[in-house]
């Protein structure tokens, strides 16, 4: 095989490729001599047709198909011997082919930039960090103790209030009809949080011990029995218990019960918890200011058909809609640079995804939905393209790990309320940002209208 660069112009490169006829000749005979023992044809024993005949019933198809094999394997070898880093799909044109002929052929690359990474000390970056006040963990720690509160029995005669617990069975009717699952029996609701049925609870507000009450109700649109969907239903009730509210108190035992060790253990875990709520919205914000400074200080071309590519592949959202062609090119191409730039830090740096890292993080998906875990494994299994998105959204986070342990990181800690500021004002410029373009957008629409007019 003979490679030659035919021509270069920018990020655009043309090989001339060249497969000499005796090479094409020997793959096709070695082809004919396989099918022999394939092949089964009318008055032949299997395995024993000549391979004369099989050439001239099918010869087409099998140069055919040795061509397309040449093809492939010809242009992925002088990719890899010309150390091409190629963007999209090498584009082929034929220029002479036929059996006993040469076949000569120019393969067009895209190619991708030479990026030449910049040293990363020059960069800074802020760490954000949330200083939690022993009022606010108290509050929260209280919130718990509060969701785990225990009940205990009121006197017979008293009535029920807000808070209460209401222990009852019921017999309901649709249009005086019983249905399935139109009985309970022991049935606990805590009366305000309305979590039965929507002005359940309300109905139940006053009745004392062994009372029988009539609460009326409409069934939820989710219902499984579609026929029953936002009927309206009698429940004929029989008030068993009422039992008040006793607060838990907040100790080692309580901490036990939720799954710490001890009630310290129960306050860290807190405070991480709250913690982590503003951390995640914050690492977005250094993120942005390391992705900002990295696009800054690379220079790149970006193929065009890389671009075009992205653009096409966008999601059909509000937002997309919202931008003009422009801006669509213009993020693409700012996605595109990013990526490449990363992937060079990456690639410098040894930086990969194993697939035991994988396998990790779906894990800890399965974990933080419990009840679901065959639907998330299965959805893994069924989709490739997920676990492939999920490898690249972890490599990507590695290099920003990387990154971030080579800049300057400055601390800083913020309270609650600085945190909840910071990143509704960080939110409120992106969306100034956007709704500024949008409106750009629309008064060059009208002054193209007017134009038009006249």
């Amino acid at each position: 095989m003979k490679v030659q660069v035919q021509s270069k112009k920018g990020l655009q490169t043309t090989l001339s490729i060249i497969v000499d006829k005796e090479e094409i000749k020997r793959k096709l005979d070695l082809r004919l001599s396989e099918l022999q023992d394939q092949v089964d044809l009318k008055g032949f024993r299997k395995g024993k047709v000549p391979s004369s005949v099989i050439k001239n019933q099918f010869g087409k198809a099998i140069y055919g198909e040795i061509i397309d094999k040449i093809l492939k394997e010809s242009t992925s070898k002088a990719i890899k011997d010309k150390k091409l880093k190629v963007a999209t799909q090498p584009r082929i044109d034929l220029k002479t082919f036929g059996e006993g002929k040469d076949l000569n052929f120019e393969i067009t690359l895209d190619l991708l930039p030479e990026i030449k990474t910049q040293s990363l000390e020059k960069f800074k970056a802020t760490n954000y960090s949330i200083k939690i006040s022993n009022a606010e963990l108290d509050d929260r720690l209280k919130n718990i103790a509060n969701e785990y509160k225990s009940f205990e029995d009121k006197p017979s005669n008293s009535k029920s209030e807000k808070g209460d617990q209401v222990v009852f069975n019921y017999e309901a009717t649709v249009d005086g009809k019983e249905f399935e699952g139109s009985t309970g029996k022991g049935v606990s609701i805590e009366l305000g949080k309305d979590l039965f049925l929507k002005d359940f609870d309300k109905q139940l507000i006053g009745v004392k011990k062994n009372d029988k009450k009539k609460v009326i109700a409409v069934l939820p649109q989710n219902h499984p029995n579609k026929d029953l969907a936002n009927k309206e239903t009698i429940f004929n009730c029989e008030i068993m218990n009422i039992k008040i509210p006793k607060k838990s108190k907040l100790d080692d035992e309580l901490a036990k019960k939720i799954g710490a060790k001890n009630l310290e253990d129960l306050s860290q875990k807190v405070k991480d918890q709250i913690s982590n709520q503003y951390i995640m919205a914050l690492n977005s914000v250094t993120k942005k200011e390391i992705l900002d400074q990295l696009e800054n200080s690379h220079k790149l071309e970006i193929p065009k058909n890389l671009i075009d590519n992205e653009v096409k592949s966008l999601p059909n959202t509000p937002e997309t809609k919202d931008k003009d062609d422009e801006e669509k090119i213009k993020a693409a191409e700012k996605r595109i640079k990013l990526g490449l730039i990363l992937n060079e830090y990456g690639e410098k740096n040894s930086i990969t995804v194993s697939q035991e890292e994988i396998k990790n993080e779906i894990q800890k998906q399965v974990k933080s939905m419990p009840g679901q875990e065959k639907i998330v494994y299965d959805y893994y299994q069924k989709n490739p393209s997920a676990t492939q998105h999920l490898q690249s959204s972890l490599y990507e986070e590695k290099i920003l790990k990387f990154i971030k342990s080579k800049i300057k990181l400055i601390n800083k800690e913020l309270s609650i309320k600085e945190a909840e500021k910071f990143i509704s004002d960080f939110n409120e410029k992106l969306k100034v940002k956007t709704s500024s373009k949008i409106k750009k957008k629309q008064i060059k629409s009208e002054k193209t209208k007017k134009i038009s007019k006249k």
